[in-house]
């Protein structure tokens, strides 16, 4: 199964980045993320099998030892590849919190002997795939308001015809008492 560790959106900041993205949508062609699947990916794994999913359970529960909810801020637009055939993500800060738990997921999961893409943590929430920017302005937009994220999860990517599905095999709530 093809796996990954993230970050899930809290409720406003999901709503708020749905809303940017159909805003979005509106002025870029492309395949936009559905509202449901938004999250900020702090591993991807690839295919797993059964034994190395349990290993990243116990790799998330390690991660998350003594680790409180994470800041997440708004830091505008970006993008991946050509402007006719982009990945558009909204970047989020790198807050001390956030960067220490992406360094300690991953070390976590080295010290399970569990791959992962090995590129460089730049904390974004992807919005659209095969998008096409318009050579103008994008207008108004309003991005979401600072927030804090509580739960970590493993999720299965399940690739379709018409996009992925995420399904949640484990979550880990952050301290809220940290």
């Amino acid at each position: 199964m093809r796996a990954f560790v993230a970050l899930e959106l809290p409720e406003a900041f999901a709503d708020e980045t749905a809303a940017l993205s159909r805003a979005l949508a509106e002025v870029c062609d492309g395949r936009f993320v559905d509202p449901e699947n938004l999250h900020l990916t702090l591993a991807f794994l690839g295919e797993v099998g059964e034994a190395e999913a349990r290993s990243a359970m116990a790799a998330l529960d390690a991660a998350c030892l003594g680790t409180g909810p994470v800041r997440l801020g708004a830091t505008g637009l970006g993008t991946f590849g050509r402007a006719s055939d982009a990945t558009l993500w909204l970047g989020i800060q790198k807050d001390p919190q956030l960067m220490g738990l992406a360094d300690r997921m991953r070390e976590e999961l080295a010290a399970r002997d569990l791959s992962y893409d090995e590129k460089g943590f730049l904390p974004h929430v992807t919005l659209a795939r095969r998008a096409r920017l318009p050579r103008g302005g994008l207008g108004e937009l309003a991005f979401p308001l600072p927030d804090v994220a509580t739960r970590l999860t493993l999720f299965r990517s399940i690739l379709g015809s018409d996009g992925a599905r995420y399904k949640s095999l484990y979550t880990v709530e952050l301290d809220a008492r940290l």
